[in-house]
């Protein structure tokens, strides 16, 4: 016995080396990951690390990080069995960081939007704070439509679905709300990926202005003297630049590269070479976000201009005070990732496209705008617009065709139906195939007539 343990254990031990050697560089975006999760999820969504380690860490690697709150200082250390240590900290206003060091903690502290909250408690959800007045249509079948809901959401005991949240607005009217344990109406939610929709609404309140023409060129002096001059708005809010970049969350990629180590996220996709032609080559991209957040932020004189901007023109104009969309180090809204509010707010981003760019009387994107946000991309069959997904393609086969969406890792998503005058919300840690979203979407509205 003991000569066989001489003999295995130095097989364990090398194969142990060969593990970490092997995944190594890894590590800094695991416990990146971790420790910006555990940060956002704490002091932004005011959730305990037991559920936040079991839900939203949950991933392979990921959920082996050791992470450490400091209430005080409001940051979080993550390690890997002590191999690699990331910081992450939080500022009112911005959310939370990954930091280098300690520098980056003031160089921070200058970064904050100026926000101009009024709650309209005379008039009910969703222009207003009032509790909505109980509505009953008489062409929903609110029992089967219950159900619908309900089937969305795992059972005692499972953990399949790993649905959060649902909210369902029909006619303006909240007809279906539900959330798992643990969350509320008032709980922040993550959209990861809806974000970059935040971003299109915020170029189209631009556009309504006069300010940019979704066909210019030039957007960038970094790119005057070669073939990228050529790129325009458009291409880049279709995700169809033909610039090179790699969207892969389980490897070390573009994408991971950037929200875990790069300190200016604007830049990632503004330094990649054409490998494409533009117009004719789809894919998609969280750096062209980011890059379109950079050119957000030039059309400004200030940064202080460029972070009031999307709260007092967009966000907080159509009444989503939950939301917080955190900034890189440099500042920069991160625009592809980092969108935080309520479901019910996140709903009401879903019902100004529903109403054309309209919201309670005041036009705040150009109905043509809405128009041009769903129109298909080249080489996308149908499935992407603008910073939106599409059902033009019947991605979804039992669900009107209108419907576009805001869409997130891990299934969050704001639906919008126009013929059906429904906006449906769905947060959650799953996608297909563990969550049927076909299913989902047809059991709800079939049950309104």
């Amino acid at each position: 016995m003991k000569k066989l343990a001489y003999f295995l254990i130095p097989i364990l031990v090398i194969g142990i080396a060969v593990t970490v050697y092997n995944n190594y560089p890894k590590l800094d975006i695991v416990t990146g990951f971790a420790a910006k999760s555990v940060c956002s999820c704490t002091f932004e969504a005011g959730r305990d690390l037991k559920s936040i380690e079991e839900g939203d860490n949950d991933v392979n690697m990921v959920e082996k990080a050791k992470n450490t709150i400091n209430k005080d200082e409001k940051s979080v250390t993550s390690t890997f069995f002590g191999l690699k240590k990331r910081k992450a900290v939080y500022k009112e206003g911005v959310g939370c960081v990954l930091i280098s060091d300690e520098s980056h903690i003031q160089k921070r502290d200058i970064f904050k939007p100026n926000r101009y909250i009024v709650i309209n408690n005379k008039i009910p959800y969703p222009y207003g704070s009032k509790k909505q007045k109980d509505t009953i249509f008489e062409n929903i079948d609110y029992d089967k439509l219950k159900i619908a809901v309900e089937n969305a959401f795992d059972k005692e005991g499972e953990i399949k679905k790993r649905t959060r949240a649902v909210v369902v607005i029909y006619n303006n009217q909240i007809i279906a709300e539900k959330y798992a344990p643990g969350f509320t109406k008032d709980t922040k939610l993550l959209g990861w990926s809806m974000t970059k929709s935040i971003v299109s609404a915020v170029i189209g309140v631009l556009e309504k202005q006069g300010k940019i023409n979704v066909n210019q060129a030039n957007l960038f002096a970094e790119w005057q003297n070669d073939e990228r001059s050529k790129i325009t708005l458009n291409n880049l809010l279709q995700m169809n630049s033909g610039l090179e970049w790699v969207e892969d969350y389980n490897n070390i990629s573009d994408v991971t590269k950037m929200l875990f180590l790069d300190e200016d996220m604007t830049k990632t996709q503004l330094n990649k070479p054409l490998v494409g032609e533009p117009n004719n080559t789809w894919n998609y991209s969280s750096g062209t976000t980011n890059l379109l957040s950079g050119f957000v932020r030039n059309q400004f004189k200030t940064p202080q201009e460029y972070l009031d901007f999307w709260y007092t023109e967009l966000i907080d104009k159509i009444g989503m005070n939950s939301m917080v969309i955190e900034t890189d180090l440099s500042g920069n809204y991160i625009a592809s990732s980092y969108g935080w509010a309520t479901a019910r707010d996140w709903a009401k981003f879903g019902l100004l496209y529903l109403h054309k760019g309209n919201w309670n009387g005041e036009q705040i994107l150009n109905e043509s705008w809405i128009d041009y946000t769903v129109t298909p991309t080249n080489g996308s069959n149908g499935a992407y617009g603008a910073q939106f997904w599409l059902n033009a393609g019947g991605v979804y086969p039992n669900v009107p065709k209108d419907l576009f969406s805001c869409n997130g890792y891990q299934g969050q998503h704001v639906f919008v139906i126009p013929s059906k005058n429904m906006v449906i919300v769905r947060f959650g840690l799953t996608e297909n195939p563990e969550f049927d979203f076909d299913t989902f979407l047809s059991e709800i509205i079939q049950n309104i007539h």
